[in-house]
């Protein structure tokens, strides 16, 4: 009796090469490609470069504008995130009523324009004024920008390798923006840093015209506005009050009141969703497993990476005793690290898929941040660099995987909403700053028991807000495991 072998044929060496050239040919940009992936990239490092750079020039911002107070001065941060987080969601509804190209190069114009009358600013209202028509700008941009590159680039290797690099790009921003910030201010004045944001604009605005024509289902035909109302007033309290919780104490009103409201007007806009019949964020697509659970993810990862890399700088300039140039130059080799994860992450997203690569993303992130727990009084700059570096790495890995699952699968028509929710958790990773310097700060005054506290003292209180941001990641890569694997395996 013959016996007959029922397994699959071995596949030849040469066809799993010739797949393997397939495979990398697939993820080649054209020209045109190049050219959308460039002026799509330049927009978001110019949104990443824009916070910290104007964070770190501060102090000569109230020096020559003459602001009475820190508290005030602190408005000029403040101001464009406010409008960047609340009207988000409002602009990726419009992005997909008026069109992504169109909503995108508006607001690359309006910033570029509003980073001029910042260059200019003779008075700090008018600064405030055009730090929140930036900020506006950039709610514009953000949506629109990554539902762009997910409408030009499909799914597959293409689509991976183009957020991946754009994850690099936002990361650099943000740590070129501290280096730029200190480099320009004490070079030159603080108004060059917004001259510098208005020839990034006018590059980037450049790209914008010369972009190929997209097809877009233009699905959404009218602005849910009691939803607009309720979203934007509800974002803009919540915003509000984890912002100013840092400076004022989390137990009075004026923190307390504006969180509480937000969170009341969110529970309406999603009662007012639910019976609109074209909601500015439709039910359906918040309920998916894979949007909601990426966008919490987002917020762990933002959260606790912002609140950490705030942390440092205190840790480098308030312990080590670095000048802020040296503070930026410090950043670097987390910069290096997310230029080369950014490259690397494709790749992988490829091979692992992208909940995968989101817990090993998190799970480096939570690890990184957590080892600088260990972090000594003098300057240890090896023990410096490779912690800062290793969070920075996960934190590609998991910014990039968690927008990468969000927006697979999504319908072509809710690209533009899915977009502005992939861009939300940036914007309220206020709470990990916050949060994160309010433990710090507790930590700090228990162990001087009332009295001036030393340094060593001060460090007590940092190490206790990074073990904190490294322990709360390291979780959030144990709900990835509970939340989405499973889910998206079946």
């Amino acid at each position: 009796m013959a016996v007959t072998d029922s397994s699959p044929p071995v596949r030849p060496v040469r066809d799993v090469q010739a797949l393997q050239r397939r495979s990398a040919a697939d993820a080649v940009f054209s020209a045109r490609e190049r050219l959308v992936l460039v002026t799509l990239c330049c927009a978001t490092f110019m949104c990443g470069l824009d916070f910290s750079i104007v964070t770190v020039a501060l102090p000569d911002i109230g020096r020559g504008l003459g602001f009475s107070s820190a508290g005030t001065l602190q408005w000029v941060a403040t101001a464009s995130l406010l409008p960047s987080a609340s009207l988000l969601p409002l602009f990726a509804r419009i992005a997909d009523l008026i069109g992504r190209k169109r909503l995108f190069t508006v607001g690359v114009m309006v910033f570029t324009l509003f980073s001029l009358g910042a260059a200019v600013a003779n008075t700090p209202g008018v600064l405030i004024a055009a730090r929140i028509g930036q900020g506006t700008a950039a709610a514009m941009i953000a949506p629109a920008a990554i539902a762009l590159m997910t409408g030009y680039f499909k799914e597959g290797p293409k689509r991976a390798r183009a957020l991946g690099l754009n994850g690099a790009v936002m990361s650099l921003g943000f740590v070129l923006g501290a280096l730029g910030g200190g480099v320009i201010t004490s070079g030159f004045s603080w108004r060059w840093t917004m001259v510098a944001l208005a020839v990034i604009g006018a590059l980037a605005l450049a790209g914008a015209l010369a972009m190929p024509a997209i097809g877009e289902s233009g699905a959404a035909r009218r602005v849910d506005v009691p939803g607009a109302v309720l979203a934007t007033a509800g974002l803009f309290g919540l915003v509000f009050g984890i912002s100013s919780g840092g400076d004022q104490g989390w137990a009075g009103f004026e923190v307390l009141g504006p969180i509480a409201g937000g969170l009341v007007l969110l529970a309406a806009f999603l009662l007012v969703e639910r019976r609109h019949p074209e909601p500015l964020v439709p039910l359906t697509v918040l309920n998916q497993p894979t949007v909601k659970w990426s966008g919490l993810l987002g917020v762990i990862t933002f959260g606790m990476c912002a609140g950490t890399t705030v942390l440092l700088s205190l840790y480098m300039q308030n312990v080590l005793g670095f000048t802020p140039v040296q503070a930026g130059l410090s950043y670097l080799g987390e910069g290096a690290a997310a230029v080369s994860g950014g490259m690397l992450v494709a790749r992988l997203l490829s091979r692992f898929g992208g909940v995968r690569i989101l817990i090993v993303g998190l799970l480096v992130q939570g690890a990184g941040t957590a080892a600088m727990f260990a972090l000594p009084q003098s300057v240890n700059l090896p023990a410096l660099l490779i912690t800062s570096s290793v969070m920075g790495l996960g934190h590609v890995f998991s910014v990039v995987s968690f927008i990468t699952v969000m927006t697979t699968g999504v319908s072509e028509q809710d690209q533009g909403v899915v977009g502005g929710l992939s861009q939300l958790p940036q914007y309220v990773a206020a709470i990990g700053v916050s949060g994160l310097s309010a433990i710090a700060a507790a930590r700090t005054s228990a162990l001087s028991a009332g009295s001036a506290p030393s340094r060593a003292d001060v460090i007590g209180g940092l190490h206790a807000g990074m073990l904190t941001a490294g322990v709360l990641t390291l979780a959030g890569a144990l709900l990835t495991g509970a939340l989405l694997h499973q889910r998206t395996r079946a």
